[in-house]
Order: C-alpha cells, then sequence, then structure tokens
C-alpha cells in the first residue's frame, strides 16, 4: 500500500482533531516545498528518526536504446538518494509500531 498525500493528510486530522484541515494541509505542502527547494539547491535534508535525503548527479554519457540498439546521447541528471536512519531500518526489521 502506497503512503498518498490525501490519506497522510487523513491521519493527521484523525490524531489532531483540534487542527483545521486546511492548516494540516497547509503545513504539509511548506514541508514538502522546503524539502523539494533544499533538494534542489543539492542540499542534504535529514529528518531524524527516518533518513537522509540527497542529490547524487549522473554524468552525461551514451547510453543504448535496448529496442532498437541505436546509440542515444544522455544529458547529466540529477537523482535522489534516500538513506533510511538505524532506528527506521530496526523498526521495519524487527516489526515495531
Amino acid at each position: 500500500m502506497a503512503v498518498v498525500k490525501s490519506k497522510l493528510l487523513k491521519q493527521l486530522s484523525d490524531n489532531y482533531p483540534n487542527f483545521l484541515k486546511k492548516d494540516l494541509e497547509k503545513f504539509t505542502n511548506i514541508i514538502l516545498s522546503e524539502i523539494k527547494r533544499s533538494l534542489k539547491r543539492g542540499d542534504r535534508v535529514e529528518l531524524r528518526g527516518f533518513g537522509v535525503f540527497s542529490t547524487n548527479t549522473q554524468k552525461a554519457r551514451i547510453s543504448r536504446n535496448p529496442k532498437t540498439g541505436e546509440k542515444v546521447n544522455t544529458p547529466e541528471k540529477k537523482t535522489i538518494h534516500f538513506k533510511m536512519s538505524k532506528d527506521l531500518f530496526k523498526k521495519i526489521n524487527n516489526n515495531e509500531e
């Protein structure tokens, strides 16, 4: 099951009924946009107890189209790398909540 933003907001509103849904949505949007902005700048984002997001740069290269076998130039691009924290690793592997 994937975690989608609407389900996350529903869970937050169920756990914190004294907050308005629109405020929780605004809060969630601010957090996600700040993570995106930091990654775009090339900064590292660390969420203690959860993990670290960082960007890697893939160099430009010549790759092949698997269907036709022709050579294709692939430009340089950034990818996102995630490394989970030890706490999250333990929770996942020990089935802790």
